[in-house]
């Protein structure tokens, strides 16, 4: 039995042809970019949570509503919303182990911003492998200073703990990527040095233009 409050969450929407899950608003950073200072929604789905008493459970019904209901079977699901989804650890990780278990033609990526083995106070990553198929992990910048800059850490020596998050997910066997957004507002990034980070810690680097008005 379903408490009604909870009900207007969107927990799982759509984009681009890929489901998405939108698990927390909470997040360790507070990035000059992220496109949730300028609105509620992607594409017309709102992800402000009217608050996170929810269950893997509740993800898990909305998530097969929206498997059924697809038009054109996406072939990835993604863990990314409107917040940092590894703050919900071990709700992502029974909804990833549902997924595997019923729709294990489904390739399963998490967006992160690095830093769920400073929120857990442990390396978690060893727990995500067999989960997870991709783990996307916000580098941002290419030195800590302008990872200060851009993403506004909540905690200290931030640009550390993503380093070392990308490198165990590397060293865990997970297809890795770090992203960097190009072209905020002119500012510039060396994007050479950004990829010799990423590569020297076994992962591949994704640069994302900066959409202005979001999607």
């Amino acid at each position: 039995m379903h408490n009604n409050f909870i009900m207007p969450n969107t927990l799982v929407y759509e984009l681009e042809n890929k489901i998405y899950i939108n698990l927390t608003n909470r997040c360790t950073n507070d990035c000059i970019f992220c496109l949730r200072n300028d609105k509620d929604d992607v594409y017309g789905s709102n992800l402000q949570l009217e608050n996170e008493n929810f269950t893997a459970q509740d993800v898990i019904e909305q998530l097969t509503e929206k498997l059924k209901a697809e038009q054109n079977p996406s072939d990835e699901i993604v863990f990314c919303g409107y917040g940092e989804p590894t703050l919900k650890l071990s709700v992502l990780k029974e909804v990833a182990q549902y997924i595997k278990e019923n729709y294990p033609g489904k390739k399963i990526r998490i967006n992160t911003n690095g830093h769920a083995n400073f929120i857990h106070k442990r390396n978690v990553v060893p727990e995500l492998k067999g989960l997870v198929d991709e783990i996307s992990v916000s580098l941002n910048a290419p030195t800590p200073e302008q990872y200060d800059e851009l993403s506004k850490p909540k905690f200290k020596d931030a640009y550390d703990e993503v380093i070392s998050f990308i490198q165990s997910c590397s060293d865990n066997g997970i297809t890795t990527t770090a992203s960097v957004v190009e072209g905020y507002k002119g500012l510039g990034l060396n994007l050479e040095d950004c990829r010799k980070t990423s590569e020297k810690h076994g992962a591949k680097l994704r640069i994302r233009k900066w959409i202005e008005n979001g999607y």
